[in-house]
């Protein structure tokens, strides 16, 4: 399967926006008392389900290497997931969503330290912008930044998802995108269950499972299933730092969608903030050369 860059990019938008509205459906989830280890447990498994109904010619044929990739893509995006949720109870929200957007500064770092690549320069100026532009969407800048622990823990689960994405982008090409999904649920679900049994079992009793549940099975089918094999497939076909510049975009959808819902009211900043990360995008997008002059 050979896709374009412009329709590679456009999958990323989409599983950005898709994760966006998930905002709201983990919102609805944590209301319930659902915690982190045990939403991720019940979206990976329906994931991999989904995955194996769909693609199981292709999984039926996983070889060694598949599974080490399969494994590693897997445990890396369930520590993100958890160090963001994790942070996200010592920090507040603004907070956690400007430095989780962090990881578009580690991508280039990850990608030159590992495999000596430098970026156009056109990217440094899309990231500062791009990093500008969260800054109003998150009102980080109109509030202030007050340093919690839970920032530290949010930076971590940053450094996790600038690694997932240079790592679907530049390792796990080499295996099937079926595959990845399969494994990447298998393993979201796995250790998500392990975690809920070590550190969460004793919040079992508080649960409300009919307000809690139907929400994360919407986000295992939707966000998991559909926004990760999106992402899985789109970044086989273009490079980790647009990429991470695109999934960014998953905070204004969440924002644009959170507004729409009536969770939060329209702001300038918000506004501001949109803007500014939609440039962003555009500057990676366009080619600068063809406006040089010719001599």
């Amino acid at each position: 399967m050979q896709i374009s860059k412009g329709r590679a990019n456009l999958m990323l938008l989409m599983a950005a926006m898709i994760w966006g509205a998930g905002y709201i459906f983990t919102k609805l989830a944590t209301n319930a008392n659902m915690q982190a280890g045990l939403i991720n447990a019940i979206r990976g498994f329906i994931y991999a389900g989904l995955a194996f109904l769909f693609f199981h010619k292709a999984i039926l044929k996983m070889n060694r290497t598949d599974l080490q990739l399969g494994l590693v893509a897997g445990v890396i995006n369930f520590l993100g997931y958890q160090f963001q949720t994790w942070g996200l109870r010592f920090t507040t929200p603004s907070n956690n969503a400007f430095l989780t957007a962090i990881y578009v500064v580690i991508i280039p770092i990850i990608i030159w330290f590992m495999y000596k690549r430098r970026l156009e320069r056109k990217s440094y100026f899309a990231i500062i912008i791009a990093i500008i532009g969260m800054g109003f969407l998150t009102n980080v800048l109109h509030n202030g930044f007050t340093l919690h622990l839970g920032d530290l823990l949010t930076l971590i689960s940053a450094f996790f998802y600038a690694l997932q994405i240079v790592y679907f982008g530049m390792r796990a090409t080499n295996t099937s995108p079926f595959v990845l999904s399969f494994m990447m649920g298998m393993t979201q679900g796995g250790f998500g269950l392990i975690w809920s049994l070590l550190f969460e079992h004793a919040s079992y009793g508080a649960i409300n499972w009919q307000a809690g549940l139907w929400p994360v099975i919407v986000l295992g089918i939707v966000s998991s299933f559909g926004a990760q094999t999106l992402q899985i497939v789109g970044q086989r076909f273009t490079d980790p730092t647009p990429a991470g510049l695109i999934l960014m975009t998953e905070s204004m959808f969440g924002s644009i969608f959170s507004v729409v819902l009536g969770f939060e009211p329209f702001t300038v900043h918000l506004l501001l903030g949109g803007v500014l990360i939609i440039i962003a995008i555009l500057i990676m997008q366009l080619d600068f050369s063809r406006f040089r002059t010719v001599k």
